[in-house]
């Protein structure tokens, strides 16, 4: 009985979850690739890309990488 509730508590919470948040944040980047670009692929595709292959360690990734992204840089003392 509870060998199903723990394959589905992993997947839900592993890998569902995580996709749904890359997928519909707004900091998760935009839909489209940049114009001009070489890869075909968009930031949120690539984010959505890695969640899916490696889970929990991908949601984690771009959890970090998005809270680098959105951390004001220091201003140095103009005094």
């Amino acid at each position: 009985m509870a060998d199903p509730v723990i394959a589905w508590s992993i997947l839900i919470f592993g890998y569902l979850l995580p996709l749904a948040h890359v997928a519909v944040t707004p900091q998760g980047g935009p839909w489209r690739a940049p114009e001009g670009g070489r890869c075909p692929f968009s930031p949120r595709i690539g984010w959505l890309v890695l969640v899916l292959l490696l889970g929990p360690i991908g949601w984690l990734m771009f959890m970090r990488g998005r809270r680098r992204r959105a951390a004001p840089p220091d201003q140095p003392s103009t005094t």
